[in-house]
C-alpha cells in the first residue's frame, strides 16, 4: 500500500492531469482510477485519500459517488477531494461529503469538455488553452502542499438545491443526449474508443464504433477520435476538440498509476 492515494475519474484528461500533478508533491501515490470499478477499495495503511473528479451535469458523474461507497476509508485517515469544471463547481463535493467526510477540499476550473454545449474556452474564468493548464498545475501544487501538510477546510463544500435537481435529472440526459451520436465514414475501426468508454457503451460493427445510450458524458470518445470520426451534433463538427495536452487515452485506460 502507498503512502497516498487518489481516486480519479477524467473524462478528457484534465483531472488525471490534476492528480498527477498533487501526486508529484505528496510522493509514493497510487492513482486510482475510476471510470470503471476501482481496482482497490481498501484503503487501510494509506496516510492520506484524495478524490479528483469533474463536474458533470451540476455534480460529480453518478458513478464516481456510488464507487465512493464501496471504499473504505478508517476514520484516522485524511480525506481530500477536488473537483473541476468549466465554471461551477456543483453539488459533487457536498455529496461526497455525505460518504467520506472530508477534511479538505477545493475547486479549479479548466478548459469545458462538454463541448456540444460550449466551447471548450468557455471557462471561468476565460483563459486561453495555455493559460488554464499552467494556472491548474500552480494550482495543483498548491493543493498537493496542503494535502502534505493535512491542512483542513474549515467549512463544508456548498450544495445548491438548483445544481442538484440539474444532477439529478443528468442520467436521463445524458442517456437522451448519447442518441445523437454519429460516426463517419473517418473511421478506421480503430477501437480506441471501445477501450476509452467506461461504461462498455461502444462496440466495433464491421470494422466502425457504433455507440449506444448507456453514457456518462465524459466525451472521451469524441474528444480522443484520432480521426475526428465521432460527433455528438453538428455543432461538435464545427466547434474545436479539447483534451488535456499532457494526458493521452491510454493513460484513462490504465487502472492504477503510480507517483514515486
Amino acid at each position: 500500500m502507498s503512502t497516498n492515494l487518489i481516486y480519479c475519474y477524467s473524462g478528457t484528461g484534465n483531472c488525471l492531469d490534476m492528480a498527477k500533478n498533487i501526486a508529484k508533491e505528496l510522493g509514493d501515490t497510487d492513482i486510482v482510477m475510476m471510470r470503471s470499478f476501482p481496482a482497490v477499495t481498501e484503503t487501510k495503511g494509506a496516510k492520506r485519500v484524495g478524490f479528483v473528479f469533474p463536474c458533470f451535469g451540476g455534480g460529480a458523474p453518478t458513478d464516481v459517488l456510488e464507487y465512493a461507497k464501496f471504499i473504505h476509508i478508517t476514520p484516522e485517515t485524511y480525506v481530500f477531494a477536488v473537483s473541476q469544471s468549466a465554471s461551477y463547481a456543483g453539488t459533487g463535493l457536498a455529496e461526497l461529503n455525505k460518504i467520506h467526510p472530508l477534511d479538505y477540499w477545493r475547486t479549479v476550473t479548466h478548459q469545458c469538455s462538454c463541448i456540444w454545449l460550449f466551447p471548450h474556452t468557455l471557462m471561468m474564468p476565460p483563459m486561453t488553452p495555455k493559460q488554464a493548464q499552467k494556472r491548474s498545475e500552480k494550482l495543483a501544487k498548491e493543493i498537493g502542499l496542503d494535502a502534505l501538510a493535512m491542512a483542513k477546510t474549515e467549512k463544508n463544500p456548498p450544495r445548491n438545491v438548483l445544481n442538484a435537481a440539474e444532477n439529478a435529472g443528468w442520467p436521463m440526459i445524458s442517456k437522451k443526449k448519447a442518441e445523437g451520436f454519429r460516426v463517419s465514414d473517418a473511421c478506421i475501426g480503430c477501437g480506441q474508443c471501445v477501450k476509452l468508454c467506461p461504461r462498455g457503451n461502444i462496440r466495433l460493427e464491421n470494422g466502425r464504433a457504433v455507440i449506444g445510450n448507456n453514457c456518462a458524458q465524459c466525451l472521451g470518445c469524441l474528444q480522443f477520435c484520432p480521426t475526428g470520426a465521432i460527433s455528438l451534433g453538428s455543432v461538435t463538427d464545427k466547434r474545436e476538440h479539447y483534451h488535456n495536452p499532457n494526458v493521452k487515452a491510454t493513460d484513462l485506460m490504465e487502472k492504477i498509476i503510480h507517483i514515486d
